[in-house]
C-alpha cells in the first residue's frame, strides 16, 4: 500500500459544483523539525465531528463508488440548498480525522522528542485519518505503561468534552446537569465522571434498553424520551437534582424546550407566584446535531433561560492552560476505567470508503463506534 517513505492520507473534497468526493493521497512520509515526532497512526476514533468535515452536506443517498482499496473515489451530491453552508470549503481538498494513537517512529534532535521514540501516544489536532502525522512533541499525550493505542484513541474528543461538561456546571454555578444521548461512549463517560465526583446527573436516552445499560452502570436518574411518561419522569428527576444545565447532542425537534420546561416546572412552587416563571436561571447548550431538524421551542418555561451552542475549543481555550493540562492528566490516568471507550468494528484506512461502512457509521447510532486502524494493510 506504500513505502517507508510515504503514506495514505484519506481527503474531503466539495467541488463548487456540488459534489462530494472522498478519496485517498499518496503523501511523502513528513520530516520531523528539532522539536517535532512522526507518529505512525494506529487507531483513530470516527466521531460524530469528524463526520462533519469528512461528509459534510452530501447527501450519502447519492454516494457511489469507484475503484477499490487506495484507489477508491466516492462521490456524492450536496444539494443545492445546502451549499451556502460549505462555502468556506469548496474546492479545497481537505484532510480528516479529529485525534487519534499510534507509535512515535522518528524523533527531532531536541530532548523531549527523543524521549518519545518508541511510545505509544495519543494525539489531536486534525489529519488523523492518515498512516503518518507529524507533531510537536509538546502536543503528543504520551500513554502509561501497557496502554494500547486502541485504549487511547479516543482520549481528547469525549473524554476533555465530558470533563468540559462538568467544569462548565461549576464555573457557570450549576449544581447538577441533564445530558442526551445519554447512552452513547461521552455520555457513559460522563456518567462515571459524575459518580466519581459526587455530581447530580439526569441521563435522557432514546430507548428502554439504553435506559438500561445505564442503570446497570449504577446512573440513579435515566429518563426515555421514547416512553409516555417522559415528561413527568424527567421533572421528578429534575426536582430531585435540582439540575438547571442541560448539554443536548440531538439538537433538534422538541427536547431543548421539554428540557427547559421540565426545570420550570420543577421550580414551581419553591418560590412565590411570578407571571414571568422562575427567576432561577435554565440553560440548554446544544453541542451535537443528531437530529437536523430546526429546534423548536414552546415558550412554557418563564423568562429566565438560555439556549446556546456549546464546543469543546472554545471551552478549552477559556479555562486555560493550566486547567486543560491537568484535565489531560486525570484522562491518561483513568484511560482503562472512566475514560475507556468502546468499539463496534475496528476498520481499515481503505475500508473507510466502502460504502456499507460508510452508510454504518454515518448512521452514528448510540452503542455503534467505529475505530480506524491505518495500519491495516
Amino acid at each position: 500500500m506504500n513505502d517507508d517513505q510515504s503514506g495514505l492520507e484519506l481527503r474531503s473534497l466539495i467541488r463548487r459544483e456540488g459534489e462530494l468526493e472522498l478519496s485517498f493521497a499518496q503523501v511523502a512520509r513528513p520530516e520531523p523539525g528539532p522539536g517535532d515526532v512522526v507518529v505512525q497512526l494506529q487507531a483513530a476514533p470516527i466521531n460524530p465531528s469528524d463526520l462533519g468535515l469528512l461528509i459534510g452536506a452530501a447527501d450519502l443517498g447519492t454516494a457511489r463508488a469507484m475503484g477499490e482499496g487506495a484507489g477508491t473515489v466516492v462521490t456524492a451530491t450536496v444539494p443545492p440548498p445546502l451549499m451556502r453552508s460549505m462555502a468556506g470549503r469548496l474546492d479545497q481538498s481537505m484532510p480528516v480525522g479529529n485525534e487519534g494513537a499510534g507509535k512515535v517512529v522518528q524523533a527531532g534532535s531536541a530532548t523531549e522528542a527523543q524521549a518519545l521514540l518508541g511510545r505509544t501516544v495519543a494525539i489531536a489536532g486534525g489529519a488523523t485519518y492518515s498512516q503518518y502525522r507529524k507533531l510537536r512533541a509538546a502536543d503528543c499525550l504520551p500513554l502509561p505503561e501497557g496502554t494500547s493505542a486502541q485504549d487511547g484513541a479516543s482520549s481528547f474528543v469525549n473524554p476533555l468534552t465530558a470533563l468540559g461538561m462538568v467544569e462548565t456546571m461549576r464555573m457557570e454555578g450549576h449544581s447538577a446537569l441533564v445530558h442526551t444521548a445519554a447512552a452513547s461512549n461521552l455520555g457513559q463517560m460522563l456518567n462515571r465522571i459524575c459518580l466519581a465526583d459526587g455530581v447530580a446527573l439526569v441521563n435522557i436516552v432514546r430507548s428502554a434498553e439504553q435506559a438500561a445499560l445505564l442503570r446497570d452502570a449504577g446512573a440513579a436518574h435515566v429518563c426515555d424520551s421514547s416512553a409516555p411518561d417522559f415528561m413527568a419522569t424527567l421533572v421528578e428527576a429534575l426536582k430531585a437534582t435540582a439540575a438547571t444545565l442541560a448539554f443536548d447532542a440531538i439538537g433538534g425537534g422538541k427536547l431543548a424546550g421539554q428540557i427547559l420546561s421540565g426545570m420550570e416546572q420543577a421550580e414551581s412552587g419553591t418560590a412565590p407566584y411570578s407571571r414571568y416563571g422562575s427567576t432561577v436561571h435554565k440553560q440548554v447548550y446544544i453541542y451535537g446535531g443528531l437530529d437536523t431538524r430546526p429546534t423548536e421551542l414552546a415558550r412554557s418555561f418563564g423568562f429566565a433561560w438560555g439556549v446556546g451552542g456549546w464546543l469543546l475549543t472554545p471551552f478549552l481555550q477559556k479555562a486555560g492552560a493550566a486547567k486543560v493540562a491537568a484535565l489531560r492528566e486525570r484522562v491518561a490516568a483513568e484511560l482503562k476505567t472512566t475514560f475507556a471507550s468502546r468499539y463496534t468494528k475496528v476498520i481499515s484506512l481503505t475500508d473507510m470508503l466502502k460504502l456499507d461502512n460508510l452508510h454504518a457509521y454515518n448512521r452514528r447510532a448510540t452503542g455503534e463506534k467505529y475505530l480506524v486502524d491505518p495500519s491495516l494493510g
